[in-house]
């Protein structure tokens, strides 16, 4: 099983990149042509971060927004289907041998601490069968109405506080069953890597990692940090400035 999983995350999983040099090379070209000032890499990297989670996270927003509008019958013009094809960068899945290794890091056999490159979990199965999400109030009341429980064809879990909860008739522990878990993972942190030569930052690749979003947020990306470093530097224009030469 461990061998489906890892085929499912690598046939979905689209390496989908923008380049981090690019993004800070546009971002100090226009705030130096505009004379607003100079972004150092330290400011970069912290500014870079938190709008690439600002993004991530407003996909989640937006796709609540767009299930309630009708669809379009151009996919590409779709824009719930536009946002999935995002959000399918970030798709992977654990098999029964990494979640297993859950309980060994801090976890409870049966309280088990998910790992913090998980965002939301899609999809748990356990033996093969898909378990039900319940909330935690849910989770407590179904072991008191018999037509409820769980059982082995009918499992149940929930997360509270990053903490999944699994049962099948009895409290889960992975190392004896075979639990599945497809997520959505958290963007890896962006870092624009550089050596000093001379008393100037260079760029150097192999100590950088890329923005994990897809190829269409360049732009976005160049207006937000912008738009962060003008707060920086007291140029609140500079947004505006990013906006029409990003």
């Amino acid at each position: 099983m461990q061998s489906l999983y890892g085929a499912i995350a690598n046939t979905n999983k689209k390496e989908i990149m923008v380049n981090v040099d690019t993004v800070y090379q546009r971002v100090l070209a226009i705030a130096n042509k505009e004379q607003r000032g100079y972004v150092t890499p330290l400011e970069f990297n912290l500014l870079a971060n938190q709008v690439q989670l600002n993004i991530f996270e407003d996909y989640f927003v937006q796709i609540n927004q767009a299930t309630t509008l009708p669809g379009n019958d151009t996919v590409y013009a779709d824009i719930l289907t536009v946002l999935e094809e995002k959000l399918q960068i970030f798709e992977d899945v654990d098999g029964a041998a990494a979640v297993a290794a859950y309980a060994t890091q801090g976890s409870s056999t049966t309280n088990i601490i998910l790992p913090d490159y998980i965002y939301r979990i899609d999809l748990l199965t356990i033996n093969n069968i898909q378990a039900e999400r319940l909330n935690t109030k849910d989770y407590k009341k179904v072991f008191y109405q018999p037509l409820t429980e769980p059982t082995l064809f009918r499992p149940i879990y929930y997360v509270r506080e990053n903490v999944l909860r699994m049962n099948d008739g009895e409290k889960i522990n992975p190392n004896d069953k075979n639990v599945g878990i497809f997520y959505i993972k958290k963007p890896e942190k962006v870092e624009w890597g550089y050596v000093v030569t001379n008393e100037q930052a260079l760029y150097n690749a192999s100590t950088s990692t890329d923005f994990e979003l897809h190829a269409s947020e360049e732009i976005v990306l160049v207006e937000k940090i912008l738009g962060l470093a003008g707060i920086i530097m007291q140029k609140p224009d500079l947004a505006g400035i990013g906006q029409q030469q990003a």
